[in-house]
């Protein structure tokens, strides 16, 4: 009796596990007299019949079905198991985890742009997450006919209308397009509820959605990077030494070319004129302004030529200069 038994023994299990596959059914052969269920973290089982659900089981551990499974199923629940026959029911393994796909746009999304006939041509990426949240409707509407759905699956279908959900939400409201990084937050939250609505009806939801980065063509990017950097800076010349001492201070004009020694020297020069600069306001500050020259006919007190005190003479005593 205990040779028979262990024939029609078997294991219930999703036995070839895979990170990236969001559900595996398991309805290759009966389920016999004596048979398990192993359930792994990060897994719920649900056992079917006839395409209906009869039990959920989201509990990890290894269990004896006859005994642990069969009393708790919803129509299976007085099965009795027979010698030669077992009981007919699929068990779909579910993979609880939440998932993150990384995305991007494949082309370039041409967005209107004034003055820009053909559009703006941008490219975008990030990431997004999803999870099963709804048995019923995964098994009505995807697991009923499939064996086993993958991660890829769902990031195909996701992409396939990515392009156009950005070009809504970039295009509402008149976002400012040479700053989108900007508004990334208001247009994920948009894209996020519309991806959501696609799929909620597969049993899925998607919990997340993210934009990392907005790519311009190399020539808007290099405008946009020197506007801004002329704007934080005020003007062209201050500009001018930021860059230069930028460039001096990362290794980038450093090496005893003859392009590094010629941009140090002009940085020098540059700093050395404002320092002189500098000192001649601060010395014109500091002269007392020259007292008015006497007015012709009056007799200066002191000799202008050699500043002796000339008292009442015409002449200076000391030199000889005429003071009338």
């Amino acid at each position: 009796m205990v040779f028979f038994k262990n024939q029609f023994a078997n294991v219930v299990e999703w036995d070839e596990f895979r990170d990236d596959m969001i559900f595996y059914k398991w309805n290759n052969r009966e389920i016999k007299k004596g048979s398990r269920l192993i359930i792994r973290p990060g897994q719920d089982a649900v056992f079917l019949n006839n395409g209906k659900i009869e039990g959920i089981f989201q509990d990890e551990g290894d269990y004896d079905i006859e005994s642990e499974i069969i009393p708790f199923l919803s129509t299976l629940k007085g099965f009795k198991f027979g010698f030669n026959s077992g009981m007919r029911a699929e068990v779909l393994f579910v993979n609880t985890k939440e998932f993150t796909v990384k995305w991007g746009t494949k082309n370039a999304i041409n967005i209107p742009a004034a003055g820009l006939p053909g559009g703006m041509p941008i490219r975008a990426n990030g990431t997004f997450n999803f999870k099963v949240n709804d048995y019923v409707a995964l098994i009505d509407k995807i697991a009923g006919v499939k064996d086993q759905y993958v991660v890829e699956d769902i990031k195909i279908r996701i992409t396939s209308i990515l392009d156009q959900l950005l070009m809504k939400w970039i295009t509402k409201e008149g976002k400012d397009m040479f700053n989108l990084q900007a508004n990334a937050f208001d247009i994920a939250k948009g894209i996020k509820e519309d991806l959501d609505m696609e799929i909620v009806s597969d049993g899925m939801t998607v919990t997340g959605f993210n934009i990392m980065s907005f790519n311009y063509p190399k020539e808007i990017q290099d405008m946009i990077t020197k506007n801004a950097s002329h704007g934080m800076v005020g003007d062209l010349n201050r500009y001018q030494q930021i860059s230069m001492t930028d460039g001096m201070a990362s290794g980038k004009m450093t090496g005893g070319s003859a392009a590094s020694d010629m941009a140090g020297m002009m940085m020098g020069m540059n700093v050395a004129n404002q320092m002189m600069n500098q000192m001649n306001q601060n010395q014109q500050a500091q002269t007392p302004t020259p007292q008015s020259t006497p007015q012709a006919g009056t007799k200066p007190n002191f000799c202008p030529n050699c500043g002796t005190k000339t008292g009442e003479a015409n002449f200076c005593p000391n030199c000889g200069q005429k003071l009338v």
